[in-house]
């Protein structure tokens, strides 16, 4: 058995966020999405930061596990969107558990990113943060589920704020958990 490791889910979501881009063109539109070949492993390794080699080893092992499925038409690989919603709020943070560290500067995460912080309301308890030079707040670190994490949010909004939830899950009590959870639901299971 082949098991999954945690750069799997940042291409899970990235497949995610491609197959939202292009769903969202107005009809008869061709995008840079469909022109530059999104799904190639080349053009995967430029918006992920995840060695060519390492996304098409991650996408042998998303398929092989049920987490994404070939499409028919394309062949392109796609995400079993209701699986990957399941994996990541009954077991993400089991298998991946993050823990808040010391103060430091970089991305904001989880409700503290710039797209969910006016969701939740928290009582002066610090922001959680990716590290990272070019990050601008100071909160308590958060390892992000791989290196390259703070670096391919700042390249496509939509995986931030997938990436951002799936901290708050990882990292969130009951009700910051159960909002999230929510909020992937609504994001994941209503396409």
């Amino acid at each position: 058995m082949i098991g999954l490791k945690s750069q799997d889910v940042v291409v899970l979501l990235k497949l995610v966020s491609l197959q939202e881009q292009e769903n969202s063109e107005p009809e008869g539109c061709e995008s840079t999405i469909r022109v530059q070949a999104p799904y190639s492993a080349r053009t995967l390794e430029a918006w992920l930061g995840i060695s060519k080699t390492e996304v098409n080893a991650s996408l042998k092992r998303i398929l092989s596990t049920g987490l994404a499925v070939k499409d028919h038409k394309t062949g392109r690989p796609k995400a079993n969107r209701r699986d990957l919603y399941n994996f990541i709020v009954h077991g993400l943070k089991f298998v991946f558990p993050a823990a808040p560290g010391a103060m430091t500067r970089g991305i904001p995460t989880a409700f503290a990113a710039p797209m969910l912080k006016d969701m939740l309301l928290s009582g002066g308890h610090y922001i959680y943060v990716w590290p990272s030079a070019e990050g601008r707040d100071i909160g308590q670190s958060v390892q992000p589920l791989f290196k390259s994490v703070p670096e391919a949010a700042g390249k496509d909004a939509r995986l931030y704020e997938y990436l951002a939830l799936v901290d708050a899950v990882r990292l969130g009590n009951q009700r910051e958990a159960g909002l999230a959870k929510d909020r992937l639901s609504e994001k994941l299971l209503a396409k």
